[in-house]
């Protein structure tokens, strides 16, 4: 008999989970374009869907690496035989994920190419992909000993309200070099997508469209029904009336 959890307890629980399930497959699966994960839970058992843009890797050589992962994640958090399930699905644009493309300038930086280049070849694909807007900021000893941070922009950012949350995808990661530690920041601002594929289905609440207004309807040109009748039966009407005696 499963034991009673109170709704806060049970919050909590299901946060701690997937943050430490998140914080494994992120140092097991970087290099293999690991992009987030998803939990759902079913009466019959618990599905993981991983997000990558190599799936073949995650999946491993006859499924291998994903039945490894599936066994750790069992054992680790005490699942029953059968009741968990890794699936592995690959991100449509991974021009549009913010995780990816920080562990992309992570090899980048790690594979010893220039933190400007870097950063612009980034940018540029993800403006390419079909971004609204990107901001990319790299701070650490980059060249000198003194630490300092840089800041490379393109195309429209926002930072506050409720369309921050649904239009922005942020991510943070630190590149372990011989000079130190660089920190990584990567924010996405996705475009308005009404199928919801690319963005989110909410367009922006200050986009004003206005509409082509309607072409003007002629009116004179349409036959006046009842007017002409009116004419007719006003004459009849004067031409029946006896005539007026002129007054002495």
């Amino acid at each position: 008999m499963a034991t009673q959890i109170s709704k806060k307890r049970k919050f909590v629980a299901d946060g701690v989970f997937y943050a430490e399930l998140n914080e494994l497959l992120t140092r097991e699966l970087a290099e293999h374009g690991y992009s987030g994960v998803e939990v759902r839970v079913t009466p019959i058992r618990t599905e993981i869907i991983i997000r990558a843009t190599r799936t073949q890797n995650v999946l491993g050589v006859k499924g291998r690496r994903i039945r490894e992962l599936t066994s750790v994640v069992q054992k680790r958090f005490k699942f029953p035989e059968g009741s968990v399930e890794l699936y592995a699905e690959k991100v449509a644009n991974r021009g549009l994920s913010a995780i990816a493309q920080a562990e992309s300038l992570r090899y980048k930086l790690l594979g010893g190419l220039a933190v400007r280049r870097a950063c612009y070849g980034v940018l540029r694909f993800i403006m390419e992909s079909g971004a609204k807007g990107c901001e990319v900021i790299v701070s650490g000893k980059l060249r000198a000993q003194r630490a300092k941070a840089m800041k490379f922009k393109d195309g429209y950012m926002i930072a506050s309200g409720h369309p921050a949350v649904e239009y922005i995808d942020g991510c943070v990661r630190h590149v372990m070099l011989r000079q130190g530690v660089l920190g990584i920041k990567v924010r996405i601002m996705k475009d308005w997508d009404p199928s919801g594929k690319q963005g989110p289905k909410i367009p922006l609440p200050d986009v004003v469209t206005v509409h082509i207004p309607k072409e003007d309807e002629i009116i004179s040109d349409k036959p006046q029904i009842g007017k002409e009748k009116d004419k007719e039966g006003y004459q009849a009407y004067m031409d029946d009336a006896p005539a007026s005696t002129p007054v002495s």
